[in-house]
C-alpha cells in the first residue's frame, strides 16, 4: 500500500466532508437513532493468545521475568529465544470456524450487534490487511475471519462493529528486550513486534514520556481507517490508551474521517473509555462494571462471560465462568439505567466456542425468547430500580457475583406498559413491588396511572393486589430459576 497516498485521501475526505478534525466540529455528530435501540452486543477476544489459553495479555506478560506467565511459558513451550509469541500464530488454525453457526447462537440469545477485536495489543490483525503481513488472511487461519464473521452478521440483520486495541502495541512487547528472547533489540519496521518501546510506569499517564512517534501514530491511523474502509463497521470500539495526548491529533483525524465516511451508511458510533473523548462526541464505556444510577446519556458496559479472562483460557484460576443468571442480572441492570451490554466470549484456537460459552448462550436464548420485550426497544422508567442490593459503580467491579434477592427489581417501559424484572424468583411465589404501590399520605410522586392488568411473561395473567405498601403479584405454583418479568398493563 502507498501509505502517503492513503494519508492524502484521508485528509481529502475530511476537507470535503461535513466533519473536521477538531472537537467543536466532531461534537456536532449525533448518535444515530438506530444505536439507541441496541441493548445486547457480542464482544470477541481472539488471536494467537488463544493458543496458550491463559489470558489476552499473555503476549506481554510471557516476557516479564518472574511472572507466572513467564514461568508457564518455560514449562509448556520452552525458552523464549527458541519459541516466542509469534510462534503461536501457525497454531491458530481456526479450522472449525463456522461464522453462520456463531451468528445463529448470538442472535438466538438476543444479541443485536457484534464487535469483534480486529487487532489486540499483540499486533496481530484478525482481518485481511494491506498494511501488514501479520494478519489472519496471510498467516494462521489463512482466512479473513473477522470479515467472514461480519458478513454473516450483516446477513442476519445484526449491526456490525469492530474493536481496535492497537495503540497499546507501542509498548506491549517491550519486556522481551530485557533478556535474550526472540524480540530483537532493534525491531524491524515490518515485524510483528515493532516497535516494542519502553512501557510507561503508569498506563493512565496522559502526557510525558513513552509518547508514540509520528511514524507509529500514522500507522495506527491508517490501520483504523483501513478497518472502516474495508468492513464499514457501524460501531468502532477503542481500548483506553487513545487518551494519551500524543494520540489526540490522530484520534481527531480518525473520528472526522469515520464520521464523514459513515454518512454514506446511516451514521456510526465510537465507544471509548475514561475521558479519551470530550463528553458528548462518542459513547462512554465502563469496563467490567456499570453505573449505580440511571443516566440521561447513552452508555455501554462491557464484560466477559469469564471472571478473570477475556480470551479462551484453560487456567483453573482464570477460566472461572459466570453463571447465566449473572449475565441476565447485568443485562437488566444496565438496560434499566439507559445502557447497553457488550458481552465478551473467547473462542478456541480451532474456531469453536467452548461448551460453557454455548451453555450460557443457550440459557440466555431461552430467557430472551420469553422476556425480550422487557429489554429490546425499551426506555427508562421513572424509577430505574428498587431493592436492598447495591450495585458498585465503576470499572472492574465484576470480580465477584452480586447476590440479588427477590426484593430487587429493575424497571423498563415500552408501548405504554411497565416491566418490573424481579432479579430472583421468590420462594413463596409472591412478588412485592413497592415502586408501584398506591399513593399514600406521604404525597411522594408515585405512579398514579390506570392499571388494566398484570402478566408474568412466560406464565400469563396473574392475580394481584395493590395498596399503599406494594403491588403484590402472586405466581401461584409457578417458579423460575432465572429472573421473572412482570408486565404491568396500563391505560
Amino acid at each position: 500500500m502507498d501509505r502517503q497516498a492513503y494519508l492524502d485521501r484521508i485528509n481529502q475526505v475530511i476537507r470535503e466532508g461535513r466533519y473536521k478534525a477538531d472537537w467543536a466540529s466532531l461534537a456536532e455528530h449525533p448518535v444515530p437513532a438506530w444505536y439507541k435501540e441496541k441493548r445486547l452486543g457480542i464482544f470477541l477476544h481472539w488471536g494467537p493468545f488463544s493458543v496458550p489459553a491463559y489470558h489476552d495479555w499473555y503476549a506481554r506478560n510471557m516476557y516479564i521475568k518472574g511472572s507466572e506467565e513467564y514461568e508457564h511459558h518455560l514449562r509448556h513451550w520452552g525458552d523464549h529465544k527458541d519459541f516466542g509469541y509469534k510462534d503461536f500464530i501457525p497454531m491458530l488454525k481456526m479450522e472449525q470456524f463456522d461464522p453462520e453457526a456463531w451468528i445463529k447462537a448470538f442472535t438466538d440469545a438476543g444479541a443485536d450487534y457484534i464487535v469483534p477485536v480486529a487487532e489486540h495489543h499483540d499486533g496481530f490483525q484478525m482481518y485481511a490487511s494491506e498494511l501488514s503481513h501479520w494478519n489472519a488472511a496471510e498467516m494462521g487461519p489463512h482466512r479473513d475471519v473477522m470479515g467472514d464473521l461480519l458478513r454473516a452478521a450483516d446477513r442476519a440483520g445484526m449491526t456490525v462493529g469492530a474493536s481496535s486495541h492497537r495503540v497499546e502495541h507501542w509498548w506491549f512487547m517491550s519486556h522481551g528486550k530485557e533478556f535474550e528472547s526472540d524480540i530483537p533489540q532493534d525491531v524491524p519496521r515490518d515485524h510483528l513486534y515493532w516497535p516494542a518501546m519502553p512501557e510507561p510506569e503508569n498506563h493512565h499517564t496522559l502526557d510525558g514520556a513513552c509518547a508514540p512517534s509520528t511514524e507509529y501514530l500514522e500507522d495506527w491511523l491508517l490501520r483504523c481507517c483501513e478497518i472502516v474502509d474495508r468492513y464499514h463497521p457501524r460501531i468502532l470500539y477503542f481500548d483506553w490508551w487513545i487518551h494519551h495526548e500524543a494520540v489526540k491529533p490522530y484520534l481527531k483525524t480518525f473520528a472526522a474521517y469515520y464520521f464523514n465516511r459513515a454518512e454514506e451508511w446511516g451514521g456510526c458510533v465510537i465507544n471509548y473509555k475514561h475521558d479519551a473523548f470530550p463528553f458528548g462526541i462518542a459513547v462512554p464505556d465502563v469496563e467490567r462494571g456499570q453505573f449505580a444510577e440511571v443516566k440521561p446519556f447513552l452508555w455501554q458496559s462491557d464484560t466477559s462471560v469469564m471472571r478473570h479472562s477475556w480470551c479462551y483460557s484453560e487456567s483453573k484460576e482464570r477460566a472461572v465462568y459466570k453463571e447465566p443468571i449473572e449475565i441476565i442480572w447485568d443485562l437488566a441492570d444496565v438496560v434499566c439505567k439507559n445502557g447497553r451490554l457488550l458481552l465478551n466470549f473467547g473462542p478456541k484456537p480451532d474456531g469453536t466456542l467452548s461448551e460453557k460459552d454455548l451453555e450460557i448462550l443457550k440459557t440466555l436464548a431461552g430467557w430472551m425468547k420469553i422476556n425480550d420485550e422487557a429489554i429490546h426497544g425499551t426506555g427508562i422508567w421513572r424509577t430505574a430500580f428498587e431493592g436492598p442490593t447495591a450495585v458498585e459503580e465503576g470499572q472492574f467491579a465484576d470480580g465477584k457475583s452480586r447476590d440479588f434477592t427477590s426484593e430487587d427489581f429493575r424497571f423498563t417501559c415500552r408501548g405504554g406498559n411497565i416491566y418490573a424484572i424481579a432479579m430472583r424468583c421468590p420462594e413463596d411465589g409472591v412478588l412485592r413491588i413497592r415502586s408501584l404501590r398506591e399513593a399514600d399520605a406521604s404525597r411522594k410522586p408515585l405512579w398514579h396511572g390506570l392499571l388494566r392488568g398484570v402478566e408474568v411473561l412466560g406464565l400469563g395473567a396473574v392475580s394481584y393486589t395493590r395498596d399503599t405498601e406494594a403491588l403484590t403479584v402472586n405466581l401461584g405454583d409457578w417458579r423460575s430459576d432465572l429472573p421473572v418479568v412482570v408486565k404491568i398493563i396500563t391505560e
